[in-house]
């Protein structure tokens, strides 16, 4: 067959060479050939070629089948490959290597124990020094929580802000849905949250809610504002934790402007609160960004709210039902974090 097929060719640059057209060629082929005849594509390709100069009727050299090897050598062409650049897919490691695609699959999950994951969306890319400020501060409050237990921590009230919306979308994974097998996907139409929304004030100690607060619209939290609110704070704990109060609490807030401005310190030196420390841009060490604004937001999901005086209402309801049991639980998650994030040298917890 092969002779066959290289006779063709030879026939090929002989008509070309005598000028004939292609279509030319074709009809003379068919005749003496037959069945066997080239296809089309292969008589118009090779006159081509021929009318080019080219000489050989041979085919072209081919790399051959792609190597099923998973031998020393290719395992580190692999793993010099990837260390160059750790976003190559696996089609572009095969055709780079000659590699069959199972055989780099292989060598990347079972020879160099790899896997791809997408990159993790972070607050920061914290600076070095940043890192061992967030581990001295987590080793600090660890070891006062082994000196002296958990009671300690009774006297802290922690709080923070958060936008509460008048429709934030669902998830992905509430929307998902039983159904038959051969049942169609379930569809949903795309939003976005509204720009309707609220500032939501929240403070919490290890028995539960103690205070919460709505920002008035169009009002901005300064120093000044957050001063005001610390005051309301500190009346509602001499109403509902009398014994806190006249014991001396501890006040536990990020480094938000407001919280850190001048007269905020003021304050606080003046009625002798003193302060939990907490390390800059560290959500993930903020019970409220970890523990209660999440439950409260993913219970708020999918609902639609007429006015910002519902959201505020129903946000109410669950912020009051997150803290029915208490907050031992976060708590807990808290002291664990810190030790987490000991052993992370102070990079981020994996989820926060």
């Amino acid at each position: 067959m092969i002779d066959n097929i290289l006779e063709q060719r030879i026939v090929i640059k002989f008509f070309v060479k005598k000028g004939k057209k292609p279509c030319e060629i074709m009809k003379e082929l068919q005749e003496v050939y037959k069945e066997e005849c080239l296809n089309k594509f292969a008589v118009y390709k090779w006159s081509k070629r021929f009318q080019e100069g080219r000489d050989s009727v041979e085919d072209d050299p081919r790399e051959g089948r792609p190597c099923r090897s998973r031998s020393a050598d290719n395992v580190d062409r692999v793993r010099a490959l990837i260390r160059r650049d750790r976003r190559l897919t696996i089609r572009a490691l095969q055709d780079e290597l000659n590699v069959d695609k199972e055989t780099v699959r292989q060598i990347l999950h079972d020879e160099l124990g790899m896997r791809k994951l997408c990159a993790k969306l972070i607050p920061r890319v914290l600076t070095a020094e940043q890192k061992q400020h967030r581990v001295a501060t987590c080793q600090d409050l660890l070891e006062r929580t082994e000196r002296e237990g958990t009671d300690w921590m009774s006297r802290i009230v922690t709080g923070d802000e958060s936008w509460v919306f008048e429709y934030d979308p669902e998830t992905k994974r509430q929307s998902a849905e039983w159904v038959a097998e051969g049942s169609s996907r379930p569809k949903k139409a795309r939003m976005s949250k509204s720009k309707v929304k609220s500032l939501l004030i929240c403070f919490f100690d290890i028995r539960g809610l103690v205070h919460h607060e709505y920002v008035p619209q169009g009002q901005t939290v300064t120093g000044q504002y957050y001063v005001q609110v610390l005051r309301r704070l500190r009346l509602r704990l001499q109403r509902i934790r009398p014994e806190l109060a006249a014991n001396g609490w501890l006040l536990h807030h990020d480094n938000a402007p407001a919280h850190s401005a001048l007269v905020v310190q003021e304050f606080l030196a003046s009625h002798n609160i003193a302060t939990v420390p907490h390390s800059p841009y560290s959500p993930d060490l903020a019970p409220l960004d970890f523990y209660a604004f999440p439950k409260v937001k993913t219970r708020l999901k999918g609902h639609r709210y007429s006015s910002v005086e519902e959201v505020q209402k129903a946000t109410t309801a669950v912020l009051k039902d997150v803290f029915s049991q208490g907050a031992q639980g976060c708590f807990e998650q808290w002291v664990n974090r810190w030790r987490r994030v000991i052993e992370l040298d102070g990079e981020y917890c994996e989820r926060f």
